[in-house]
């Protein structure tokens, strides 16, 4: 073979490389755009949380800076779409006040939540003894003694979308649950549990 002929050669192979490179990039770039045209015509939701009821056991500052609860909260949660599943990866739930977490923070189950399903989820949240702020027990007695206490129910957890057979990765999950508790006088958990009916919407971040 000349020199010639290995050249000629040389360039139809290095031609048949880039061919067969660029129809490899051509079919990735249509599958990529055919998920993203996809994605863009169900535009997914994401779902909606309301806290239903809320059953106090126990909420006071047993020592100064030192605040005990004990609560069962009922929530759910519904799937908006039609088309789109939602998977749960991971829910964390605990109840906070003034912006501290007052509560030990509860694993949630695992969960795949079908096309406009509804979930209900029924945890109970406990802190014994937790260390607050020292503002914490003033500003706790004042909203005692004006009989309202608001709490917030949060979740931080991951969820994944679902379409057909296709699985996306996961995204964070932030959902506020607000509870405007009414007390009158001082609540310290000993007697009957009183529950109350809420039925609030909740924040929801995707």
């Amino acid at each position: 073979m000349t020199e010639k002929e290995c050249e000629h050669h040389h360039d139809e192979d290095e031609n048949m490389r880039r061919r067969i490179g660029a129809a490899v990039l051509g079919l990735l770039a249509a599958g990529l755009f055919v998920v993203f045209l996809v994605w863009a015509i169900l535009h997914p939701h994401g779902p909606r949380f309301v806290l239903q009821d809320a059953t106090i056991y126990a909420f006071n500052i047993s020592q100064p800076n030192f605040l005990t609860s004990n609560l069962q909260v009922t929530l759910s949660s519904r799937n908006p779409n039609d088309k789109i599943g939602i998977f749960y990866d991971r829910l964390d739930i605990y109840a906070s006040y003034r912006n501290q977490q007052v509560t030990l923070a509860t694993l949630l189950p695992a969960t795949y939540q079908g096309h406009l399903d509804v979930t209900l989820w029924s945890p109970i949240l406990y802190g014994t003894s937790v260390p607050v702020a020292p503002f914490f027990s003033p500003a706790l007695s004042q909203d005692l003694m004006a009989g309202m206490v608001l709490l917030n129910i949060k979740i931080d957890g991951w969820v994944r979308w679902k379409v057909g057979t296709w699985i996306s990765g996961r995204y964070r999950l932030h959902v506020n649950c607000p509870a405007y508790i009414t007390l009158a006088g001082h609540f310290s958990g000993e007697g009957p549990a009183v529950k109350y009916q809420l039925v609030q919407r909740c924040g929801v971040d995707v």
